[in-house]
C-alpha cells in the first residue's frame, strides 16, 4: 500500500484470515484506492522495517484494468504515453520526487531573496505589447480588442525599480510562441526574475544570481542529506565561484572568426565541454555579450567605453542555458534609440518609457527558467518532465 510517506508492506496469509478480507487484499486491482486497519509489527523484510497486519479493508476506489501504463514496473514507456495518462506517471515515486525537488528549490530562492532584502511582487500576464516584439507571442481576445499573453515580466520589473523598490523578484508563467520542437524548449514555463536599483556595472548583476542559485541548488543537496535521501545522480557542486568567461573567449574555443553571432544549442552543448575540462565546473556565466547579438534587445545597455559590447550574460549548466539577464539601459534618450533600432515604435511601450522620464537608476536583472534547470538537476532527458502538465506545440490536455 502506497500513500505520501512511501509504501508500506501489507502481509497477510490464506490460512486463518477471513476469506473476504483475503480476497479484498488479493484481488483487488493495482493501483485502487484503499483504506487498510490492522496492527503494525516489525519485520526486518519489509522495506521500512515493519508490515501492518490487517484485521479490515474496504476498497474506496477501484482502479479500471488493464492500467494504461505501470507504476510499480520496470518498464521503459514512451514520455507521450506517460504523458497522456500523467496522473498515474505521477504516482511513481521517482516521478513525485522531481516536484519534490522542484518545491524545495523554490523554497531555496524565496529564502535567499528574502534574505537579501529582495521584494516578491506580481506582474501582469496580460499586455498590450511584448517585451521582445510580437514575433514570440500568444495573442488573445481582450474584450473585442487585442491582447498578448506576457512572455516576460521584463518592462515591468524595470518599472518597478523607478517606483523605488530597488530589489524584486517573481516567479510566475511566461508563454513564448516559438515554434521549437525540442528538448528544452515549452510554451508554457515558470520564470524566476528579478532586477536590482543602484547597481555599478555587470558584475553586480552576476554576483547577486550567482548568490541566489548557489544557496537555493545547496539548500536541497542540505534537505535531502539531513533526511538521508539520495540526490539524482551528477548534483552539481555550487561551492566554488563560478567561472567567467567573455563570449570573445568562448567564441575563439570554438573557432569561430568573423561577425559575432549567438551560440546555438550544439555550441553550448561544446562549451560546457571545454568548461568541463578546464575548470571542472558545472556552471559558469558567459558575459560581455556583443551589441550585434543583442540587437532586438532594446533594453541591453551597450558599455560607455566598449559600444560594441552590453553588459549582458547567460549563466549556463553544463551547456544547458537556464538564465540570461545583464545590464539595463536607464537613460531615456538612449533606451528609445535602442528600440528604434530594433524596429519598433517608442509610442507602442509609452507607459513602459514614462517610467524612465523621472529619473531611473542603473539597474539590471535577469530571468531564470525553472524547468530548465529543474531537468538539468534532475538528469531528465527532457525538459516536460519537468512540469506537472506541459504545454508545447502539440499538448494542450491533460
Amino acid at each position: 500500500m502506497r500513500d505520501g510517506a512511501g509504501t508500506t508492506q501489507i502481509t497477510v496469509k490464506k490460512e486463518g484470515t477471513d476469506p473476504a478480507l483475503f480476497r479484498c487484499l488479493t484481488e483487488t486491482p493495482r493501483e485502487s484506492v484503499v483504506e487498510v486497519v490492522g496492527s503494525l509489527r516489525r519485520s526486518s523484510r519489509a522495506h521500512r522495517g515493519f508490515e501492518v497486519v490487517p484485521s479490515s479493508a474496504e476498497v474506496i476506489a477501484p482502479a479500471d484494468v488493464p492500467l494504461p501504463l505501470g507504476v510499480v514496473d520496470r518498464v521503459n514507456v514512451e514520455l507521450d504515453t506517460r504523458l497522456n495518462h500523467r496522473v498515474l506517471d505521477l504516482r511513481k515515486p521517482a516521478v513525485r520526487e522531481v516536484f519534490e525537488i522542484r518545491a524545495a528549490l523554490l523554497a531555496g530562492f524565496r529564502e535567499a531573496f528574502a534574505r537579501r532584502g529582495y521584494l516578491e511582487v506580481e506582474t501582469p500576464k496580460i499586455l498590450r505589447q511584448g517585451a521582445e516584439g510580437g514575433a514570440t507571442l500568444f495573442p488573445i481576445d481582450y474584450f473585442g480588442g487585442r491582447a498578448f499573453l506576457a512572455q516576460s515580466p521584463q518592462l515591468y520589473k524595470q518599472m518597478l525599480i523607478g517606483a523605488g523598490f530597488e530589489r524584486v523578484f517573481e516567479i510566475a508563467p511566461a508563454f513564448r510562441a516559438e515554434p521549437s520542437d525540442t528538448v528544452r524548449h515549452l510554451t508554457e514555463f515558470t520564470s524566476l526574475d528579478a532586477e536590482v536599483g543602484y547597481v555599478s556595472g555587470p558584475a553586480d548583476v552576476i554576483d547577486e544570481l550567482e548568490a541566489v542559485v548557489r544557496h537555493a541548488v545547496g539548500a536541497v543537496a542540505e534537505r535531502w542529506s539531513a533526511a538521508g535521501r539520495p540526490l539524482p545522480a551528477g548534483w552539481p557542486d555550487v561551492a566554488a565561484p563560478f567561472p567567467r568567461i567573455p563570449f570573445r573567449e568562448a567564441a575563439e574555443w570554438l573557432g569561430r572568426s568573423g561577425p559575432p553571432r549567438d551560440f546555438g544549442t550544439d555550441d553550448e552543448r561544446a562549451l560546457g565541454e571545454i568548461v568541463d575540462r578546464k575548470f571542472g565546473a558545472p556552471m559558469y556565466f558567459l558575459t560581455e555579450y556583443p551589441s550585434a547579438v543583442k540587437a532586438s534587445t532594446f533594453y541591453a545597455r551597450r558599455l560607455d567605453d566598449r559600444p560594441d559590447v552590453t553588459g549582458y550574460f547567460d549563466l549556463d549548466l553544463r551547456g544547458l542555458e537556464i538564465a540570461s539577464g545583464g545590464l539595463r539601459e536607464h537613460r531615456r534618450d538612449r533606451l528609445e534609440a535602442n528600440v528604434r533600432a530594433a524596429g519598433l515604435d517608442p509610442a507602442s511601450f509609452a507607459g513602459y518609457l514614462e517610467a524612465f522620464r523621472y529619473g531611473m537608476p542603473p539597474h539590471g536583472g535577469w530571468g531564470l527558467g525553472i524547468d530548465r534547470l529543474v531537468q538539468s538537476l534532475c538528469g531528465l532527458s527532457n525538459v516536460r518532465e519537468a512540469r506537472l502538465f506541459p504545454r508545447d506545440r502539440y499538448r494542450l490536455e491533460p
